[in-house]
């Protein structure tokens, strides 16, 4: 049965009160199931693996993974088979929505970990605890929740906004649970079986899981003489340099650079793959152009220069050219200047938003008449009222107390981040596009202008503008397909915050043994940037910070001239997208990802996305096997890819640091 919803004309034309009063008689599901404590604790589960998930590949990309969909196919597959079974009831398709709830609002948990969190270490060189990071986040996430609910009443109730992702997840619950369950439980399959053999193959890449296997359990160098254990080499073009070696067989170089130093490598990465596949052939193909003009042409260029070169630590240690040290010397400034300028040009071409927020409501509509119908199910909005001004106190006092954020510029941030979040709220709900890094910017150099002397005063208002508008934006995505469903809007928010703090718990602790490891019992922010994790966005946030610090000044000549060529480009770029309605082929907020990511992992991101843009061109029509699986089947085993590589990542991770 398709899902009801109102005409365009009576969108247009009737009060709040009666839609509202549309939705209780012909959607609203009464007291069916929702957030029950089986679907709190599977959400909570569920939502803190996926958390960790994403803060993985968000180490290694800097991209946020939606888990929204896939929370949805795992907990219907996961009760649908106890059903089955005889262990328990099926769930309900609320419980099933508020599950999703829970898990996106635990994965978008992450966020600040890979990003301002990071770079404040980077920046000031000061560690911060867990319990500081634990805390800040989840006062501000909580504010966007409260910040959210006086906005659902608008773009959901009275304006009907599409918010395309979350009718997207309405949708497939809906075909999930009114007939098409055996396209759910195939999809299930697929991610389930791409997990599978992307976590076996990572499990004996994995020098961990090897050393526990070999060393550990079987005992091999005991009787073998080994002294390290085997592994499936991750970087596949490590076995002809051992052979090069052994051989004196050529190696290849670019102007005088061996090509290793440059990043050019070949890697095994499966969940790079599936991430490729997820973002489309078209921002992976711009990532791939970024990663090419930098890496094979520009630092080459820069190294034969001279303004790439060996440095020397304060320990006296020298530091050889590697991908970390070009970016860090010389390419992190065009590559944060394009995605910087792309973003905001992208942001002031769609004036839509704002007409949405200050226009004039359309004819017929009200937002105040009558009696409120549906105030018995909704977050009441006095709550809001009291909440907002007492979580901004605590933001204000968090930032201050554990970042050393001034009081004032504390207070003076959260109008300016007030606004943004009605702008990222509306983003979402036309184009489920959440400009959270943009917006960020705007503040961060708003407050940088205030303070150029202490790198807390932009970076955590900054890091506050995205955490608190991706909460806000993401909770009224995840009570679109509720409101679609007929779901009490009040447990999805109660689901929402169960979420942030199932990803805070999740990903926190993670974060320190993945990015923190105590090496003799000392941490160091040195640990955070690696080849392993490369941390590009935390490296753009530093990037940033410290043009506002030191300004131009501090560059060399040719850095000067990359940044202004790639502000023009990127400018150039995006209005082209703007002109041409989105049909010009390159983005300059993915060009300049491309140049902070390592190439070899680009490439491999390109490789994914093409694999599935190809079978999209050659079986764009139902009715064979390969549009089943790889068209249809392409989320599932993308989400699979990068789950089942992610999670045996995170295990062997955890190995090494506790273990050995």
């Amino acid at each position: 049965m398709p899902l009801q919803s109102l005409t365009e004309e009576q969108i247009r034309t009737w009060t709040r009160e009666q839609k509202d009063k549309w939705w209780l008689e012909n959607i609203y599901r009464g007291d069916m199931p929702q957030l029950t404590l089986r679907a709190a604790l599977t959400g909570f589960v569920l939502g803190g693996i996926l958390a960790a998930m994403a803060l993985y590949i968000g180490g290694k990309t800097g991209i946020g993974i939606g888990v929204g969909l896939t929370s949805v196919i795992v907990s219907f597959a996961v009760f649908r088979l106890l059903h089955q079974a005889g262990l328990g009831a099926d769930f309900t398709i609320l419980e099933n929505n508020c599950v999703q709830s829970i898990c996106t609002a635990a994965g978008y948990m992450t966020m600040p970990l890979i990003s301002c969190l990071p770079s404040y270490m980077l920046v000031t060189g000061r560690l911060v605890g867990w319990w500081h990071l634990f805390a800040w986040m989840v006062v501000v996430s909580i504010l966007g929740v409260f910040l959210a609910f006086p906005l659902k009443r608008r773009f959901i109730n009275e304006e009907q906004l599409p918010f395309p992702e979350g009718r997207a997840s309405g949708v497939v619950l809906d075909a999930l649970y009114h007939g098409k369950a055996e396209h759910g439980m195939f999809k299930a399959r697929l991610l389930a079986w791409t997990g599978v053999g992307a976590g076996l193959i990572n499990f004996i890449s994995g020098d961990g899981w090897m050393r526990l296997v070999q060393f550990t359990l079987l005992r091999m160098h005991q009787w073998t003489g080994m002294k390290e254990p085997w592994v499936l080499a991750e970087r596949l073009d490590t076995y002809y340099y051992n052979l090069a070696a052994k051989y004196h067989l050529w190696i290849p170089s670019i102007l005088g650079t061996d090509v290793r130093q440059l990043g050019l490598r070949l890697t095994l990465d499966l969940s790079m793959v599936g991430v490729g596949g997820l973002m489309g052939i078209r921002v992976a193909t711009s990532c791939l152009l970024g990663a090419f003009i930098n890496f094979a042409v520009l630092a080459p260029i820069m190294i034969r220069h001279g303004d790439i070169v060996q440095r020397v630590a304060t320990s006296g240690k020298v530091i050889p050219i590697s991908r970390a040290e070009i970016v860090n010397q010389w390419a992190l400034w065009w590559g944060v200047a394009m995605m910087v300028v792309g973003s905001l040009v992208s942001l002031a071409g769609k004036p839509e938003l704002f007409r949405g927020l200050f226009g004039k409501k359309k004819a017929g509509t009200s937002s105040t008449a009558g009696a409120d119908v549906l105030k018995h199910i909704e977050l009441p909005l006095w709550l809001s009222g009291i909440a907002i001004p007492i979580f901004t106190v605590l933001g204000a006092a968090v930032s201050h107390y554990y970042f050393g954020v001034p009081w004032l510029l504390a207070f003076i941030s959260f109008p300016l981040i007030f606004v943004l979040t009605i702008i990222c709220t509306n983003s979402m709900a036309l184009t489920s596009w959440t400009p959270t890094g943009s917006l960020a910017k705007i503040t961060q150099f708003t407050m940088g202008a205030i303070d150029r002397t202490n790198p807390a005063s932009n970076l955590i208002p900054a890091g506050m503008t995205s955490e608190i508008s991706a909460n806000a934006a993401n909770l009224l995505s995840d009570i679109k397909p509720g409101y679609m469903l007929g779901a009490k809007p009040r447990q999805q928010a109660i689901g929402h915050v169960i979420g942030i703090f199932s990803g805070a718990l999740a990903a926190v602790p993670l974060f320190y043994l993945l990015f923190l490891p105590a090496k003799n019992g000392v941490r160091s922010v040195d640990t955070i940037v690696s080849d392993q994790f490369a941390m590009p966005a935390a490296l753009q946030w530093k990037g940033v910070a410290e043009l506002i610090a030191h300004g131009l000044k501090a560059l060399p000549p040719s850095a000067i001239i990359s940044v202004v060529v790639a502000c023009l480009c990127a400018a150039a770029f995006e209005i082209a997208r703007i002109v041409t309605k989105g049909r010009f082929p390159l983005s300059a907020v993915s060009i300049g990802l491309g140049v902070v990511l390592p190439p070899e992992y680009v490439f491999t991101m390109w490789l994914g996305a093409a694999f599935f843009w190809w079978f999209g061109r050659k079986d764009p029509a139902p009715g064979t096997k390969a549009h089943d699986y790889f068209v249809e089947g392409s989320e599932p085993i993308c989400a699979g890819l990068i789950s089942g590589w992610a999670l045996v990542g995170i295990g062997n991770s955890i190995l090494n640091v506790l273990l050995y």
